[in-house]
């Protein structure tokens, strides 16, 4: 375990520390070829690559094809204080600064980061128990202190956008971006994360009762001046929400809706985590890197096309 971004620096100061590193990470030091999951493979180039011994596939492949470092020019001595710093600041890092820190341009820090959140999301859903809290907010900035020609007609819908969060009392926390609040949305929600016997706890908001049928549903009532009823009430999930919005107004200032999940995403597991030193955190963010994000599904979405004609391949690699 790095006991520091010092210690960080000086234990991957090269690329063959940090790719024998990724290989104990994401394999236990036993490579696996991502392409056909034969377990055996032979070292070529040095060490650098390595080549499925299946006789079908004879793939060659690097420690970072089919995760957040594939195809980057990046060099893994950059890529990995990045993470450390995304994962270690409690209300995460501007992709200004961290171009900064690095010595790489703000559009190379941004998708770095957007690689590293893509890493971060959870990939089993978190099943709430005991006392869960449930709460929702909105982010975002109204329409009405935009610049003119910024101003998007809502017709009449909501400025901001919603993300109902749960958290289970002095646990974890789950959070879901909504395109808005039905009892719908809530039931699938609950349905994914929160047990059965779990105690439901939330404000009045009517969208609840419906699906708080299921559970044994405690409801505080705000607008008479009721913060707590026995021992149940909402301020964790509260608490979260202060940290969630102080991290998106001063540190990132604006998040637009397309990107607010991922955003979401860094947040929530920072503070499932919250107790861990920052050098495991580190290493958890190393484990879970799989999975490639590229920049034209990120900027332009799955299936788009990219219509203003930018190099993307450049962009995606830093250059």
């Amino acid at each position: 375990m790095v006991k520091d971004i010092k210690d960080l620096m000086k234990k991957f100061s090269d690329e063959a520390a940090c790719r024998e590193y990724l290989v104990q990470q994401r394999w236990n030091g036993e490579p696996i070829c991502p392409y056909c999951g034969h377990r055996k493979s032979y070292r070529i180039e040095g060490g650098k690559r390595f080549k499925c011994a299946n006789q079908t596939c004879y793939k060659k492949y690097s420690v970072t094809v089919g995760t957040i470092f594939e195809a980057s020019n990046i060099p893994l001595t950059t890529w990995f204080p990045a993470v450390y710093i995304a994962t270690a600041h409690k209300k995460g890092i501007s992709s200004v600064q961290l171009g900064k820190d690095l010595g790489v341009t703000q559009k190379t820090a941004w998708f770095m980061l957007h690689r590293i959140r893509e890493g971060l999301k959870e990939n089993n859903p978190l099943l709430l128990e005991k006392e869960v809290q449930v709460d929702e907010a909105y982010i975002g900035g109204r329409e009405q202190f935009k610049h003119k020609d910024k101003r998007k007609d809502t017709s009449g819908k909501g400025e901001k956008v919603p993300v109902v969060g749960m958290i289970e009392t002095g646990g974890q926390v789950v959070t879901q971006v909504m395109p808005w609040v039905t009892r719908k949305n809530v039931t699938a929600l609950f349905d994914t994360h929160m047990h059965r016997q779990a105690v439901l706890v939330t404000d009045s908001n009517p969208v609840y009762y419906k699906p708080g049928r299921r559970y044994d549903h405690k409801i505080i009532n705000h607008a008479e001046g009721q913060f707590k009823v026995d021992q149940f009430h909402t301020n964790s999930i509260e608490n979260y929400w202060s940290l969630l919005k102080r991290g998106i107004i001063g540190i990132y200032h604006q998040i637009s809706p397309k990107h607010l999940q991922a955003y979401c995403n860094e947040f929530s597991f920072r503070f499932n985590r919250r107790k861990l030193h920052d050098g495991f955190r580190f290493a958890l963010a190393i484990q879970q890197i799989e999975g490639r994000l590229t920049y034209k599904h990120l900027v332009y979405g799955k299936g788009e096309e990219n219509q203003q004609g930018q190099d993307i391949e450049a962009i995606e690699t830093g250059e």
